[in-house]
């Protein structure tokens, strides 16, 4: 097994966790579910939002379901030139999260609405961190 496998294998396992979450437990506080966000709890006042936002999770959910899958086949039946594109991009695509969800999340979590507080910042790193592995595996 390649190290960009062995990342990337990682990653799926990662991202997996966090779709049994989606699926099975969204209001879980584990494994990136969205049981942080004290909306999640707000929304099930409202069971037409708390269906929209159930929607919503579920097809993040199938959405992550479905890079996993195609970084499950680029592994096993890929060849290196084509595994080294394919993490290539799928590192901009984890980085489009600093445009839009990490300013989000980071304004919510400073006015309250995210517990554990800094979880923002947990995630920011968590995600960096990542990035940078991904890059090195396609660098190695």
């Amino acid at each position: 097994m390649t190290i960009i496998q062995i990342v990337v294998s990682g990653f799926v396992l990662l991202e997996l966790s966090n779709v049994l979450m989606l699926y099975f437990a969204p209001g879980s506080k584990n494994a990136n579910a969205v049981g942080v966000f004290r909306a999640w709890e707000k929304s099930k006042q409202d069971p037409e939002i708390h269906d929209f936002v159930r929607y919503l999770v579920y097809w993040v959910a199938g959405t992550k379901l479905i890079f996993i899958l195609l970084l499950i086949a680029i592994i096993l039946f890929a060849d290196a030139a084509t595994q080294r594109i394919s993490v290539l991009a799928l590192i901009v695509a984890i980085l489009s999260f600093y445009w839009r969800l990490f300013p989000l999340i980071r304004k919510m979590d400073q006015s309250g609405q995210i517990e554990p507080k800094n979880y923002s910042i947990v995630l920011g790193v968590m995600i960096f961190v990542f990035v940078m592995v991904l890059l090195i595996a396609v660098m190695i």
